[in-house]
């Protein structure tokens, strides 16, 4: 039979390269359409658990529930989009791995990185649009949320109402609950602050238990106490009047309405994103941050500036040269004598060099000593205010210029956050395609275990990083890139392994390594074959078993059993000096050749006996107390099978 081969003409080959981009396309988008929904699935749960008490029990209608998710998974996607690329990519090049078409792609002569091209294109274009998302879609997505949770909170009072902390939700009253038992809605040990008809005539309300339910229309609350007293004010004027008299009443049970709209209604959504870092786009937050940077730095030189001059310091007074010529040409008469006043007292100031007066050229003590007692208790009070008062000022700019530090960090995050998470989508490519071609298992078992520890470790670093620059620990921008500057080595290594057909994923090979670091025994395991090509000719093994037994005793009487400078010239000499125990070696390897071909015999005796000589380690010369019993047991059943032989297998012939 004949077999007739033509080689691939240029339109040929160019043909089997589009279909094999193809290929790879329509296998990794129909896994990526999948992944996509799991991802984003998986992450909206997570943010759902944070707020299931908001959205459970309230009574929305459906359409505000689809709007709620809606905007949710429209914040979520720039999140989900990197997970759902790594898991597509691990998934489909497992695959292709798993059945070998990877293989044959590579016998075809076409290299991993041209195999990636249509995907790398494509994720690009995803990184593209992951960034656009985030700085066009993701800013109204964030204001339309924070309505959403907003509004959603104002609905239904009686099931937000907490435990032991007043609630000022309804206008004009403060409510106070020890305990409230979710189940039934009954409200236990209640305190009631009915100031609708002003703080002078307040009503109080002691309650064992109550209950708080809608009207029908949901424009009034319905309160029913149970087993308690009311304290009503009868003089109107303050509270803090004496002998104010009032009137109290004990009841079983007492019900009165609130006015209070339970309907769902969409709050103001300027009061609730107005400076929200989160609901900005790239231009706004590049100005937003040069406007905070400007106004916060004037701000602390003010704060530095008037902290410098102090108590002691000479106020400004408005004078003459402060205004222009046709200002003053405009003033009365008196008006100009006054800041010509000034304009002197100025001058003589500055003559003298008293603006600021310093303590050094000031007896202190001789001036307060020379104060009558009531005047020095009086400056002591007065310093103790002042300082006080500065105190407290200080505090307060401090905290200010804290938050505003915060602020253009938080700015600054959303800024680097936009790029950073846009080129995760690259980043988690670039580790998960070549990691499912070294993998090559498809499905949703192993890849999947793998992504997920993946992401976890990202996520876990871009937190860090997250935090660490919001705080201030490290510079914004450093801290965003934390993630990508971690996992970007790791993308390389498993792309440039993957390209070499390296086995970094090979567990045989990190078993022999480990096994060989620390030195664990590899023992035989000799079966007796139920297929036997070539007999073992047991003369000639007998023969050459004697010499493995000769040579293994004059290697032994080498090795000093009680000399310590033995082996210290042992060890010098094979393990630091990285010399070849040319003896060990020769041993070694004919025993293993009487091995091969006595595995070969019919005879479980010899077998097992073969099953008790050692593996002998040469290259590991730390073990050096183990390399003279291997040569031991070498000697002992060595002898032991050559006798067997001879005595068993060579006399019966």
């Amino acid at each position: 039979m004949r077999f007739h081969t033509q080689a691939l003409t240029f339109p040929d080959s160019l043909k089997l390269v589009k279909r094999l981009d193809l290929f790879i396309l329509r296998n990794y988008l129909t896994l990526f359409a999948g992944t996509f929904c799991i991802s984003l699935f998986v992450v909206m749960m997570q943010f759902l658990w944070k707020y299931i008490d908001d959205l459970v029990g309230k009574g929305l209608t459906f359409d505000v529930y689809l709007k709620f998710f809606f905007y949710v998974a429209e914040t979520l996607v720039p999140m989900a989009l990197p997970l759902a690329i790594l898991l597509a990519s691990l998934i489909s090049f497992g695959n292709i791995g798993e059945r070998l078409e990877l293989l044959a792609i590579k016998a075809a002569g076409i290299s991993l990185f041209r195999t990636l091209r249509p995907l790398i294109i494509l994720n690009t274009l995803f990184a593209l649009g992951s960034f656009h998302f985030q700085n066009k879609i993701v800013p109204d997505a964030q204001r339309n949320l924070k309505q959403m949770l907003f509004s959603m909170k104002a609905k239904s009072p009686e099931l937000d109402i907490p435990e032991r902390v007043f609630y000022d939700g309804i206008e004009g009253i403060n409510l106070y609950v020890q305990k409230k038992d979710k189940e039934t809605g009954m409200l236990y040990d209640v305190v009631i602050y009915n100031m609708q008809d002003g703080v002078s005539k307040a009503h109080i309300f002691l309650a064992d238990s109550a209950k708080m339910i809608t009207t029908r229309d949901k424009m009034h609350l319905l309160l029913f106490l149970y087993s308690g007293e009311q304290f009503e004010n009868l003089q109107s004027g303050t509270l803090n009047a004496d002998n104010v008299p009032y009137r109290r009443e004990t009841f079983v049970e007492k019900h009165f309405i609130i006015d209070f709209d339970t309907n769902f209604n969409m709050v103001d959504q300027d009061n609730l994103t107005t400076g929200s870092a989160m609901t900005k786009d790239m231009n706004q937050l590049v100005h937003d941050i040069d406007s905070l940077n400007t106004y916060y730095d004037s701000l602390s030189i003010a704060y530095t500036d008037q902290m410098k001059r102090g108590n002691l310091s000479i106020p400004h007074e408005a004078r003459l040269s402060d205004y222009d010529s046709v200002t003053i040409s405009m003033m009365n008469y008196s008006t100009k004598a006054r800041l010509k006043r000034a304009e002197d007292r100025h001058q003589a100031r500055l003559a003298k060099d008293i603006y600021t007066i310093p303590s050094s050229t000031l007896d202190l003590d001789s001036i307060y000593q020379a104060m009558e007692p009531q005047k020095q208790h009086a400056v002591i009070i007065s310093a103790l205010q002042k300082v006080t008062n500065q105190q407290f000022m200080a505090d307060e700019r401090s905290r200010e210029m804290t938050y505003g530090n915060k602020e253009v960090r938080r700015h600054e995050k959303e800024f680097w956050q936009k790029i950073t998470m846009s080129l995760a989508c690259l980043l988690f490519f670039f580790i998960g395609a070549p990691l499912g071609a070294i993998i090559r298992k498809g499905g949703l078992g192993f890849p999947v275990v793998v992504a997920v520890i993946i992401f976890i470790f990202y996520y876990i670093v871009n937190t860090f990083g997250d935090k660490a620059g919001r705080e201030g620990a490290f510079p914004v921008w450093f801290g965003m890139w934390l993630s990508t500057m971690v996992l970007a080595p790791l993308g390389v290594f498993f792309t440039v392994k993957s390209n070499n057909d390296s086995a970094v994923f090979n567990m045989d090979a990190y078993v022999t390594f480990w096994r060989k670091l620390l030195g664990i025994r590899t023992k035989r395991h000799i079966t007796k074959k139920e297929v036997i090509i070539d007999d073992p000719d047991y003369q000639l093994t007998a023969e050459a078993l004697e010499q493995i037994s000769q040579s293994a005793r004059s290697y032994y009487s080498t090795l000093s059993r009680s000399n310590i400078f033995g082996y210290i010239a042992y060890v010098a000499t094979y393990y630091i000096g990285r010399k070849k125990d040319a003896t060990a070696d020769t041993i070694s390897q004919n025993l293993e050749h009487i091995v091969e071909v006595l595995s070969n015999s019919k005879d479980r005796n010899i077998l097992n006996m073969l099953n008790s000589l050692p593996i002998m380690d040469t290259h590991s010369f730390r073990f050096y107390r183990r390399r003279r019993k291997d040569l031991r047991a070498i000697i002992k059943y060595s002898d032991k099978i050559k006798d067997y032989i001879y005595g068993n297998i060579i006399s019966v012939q």
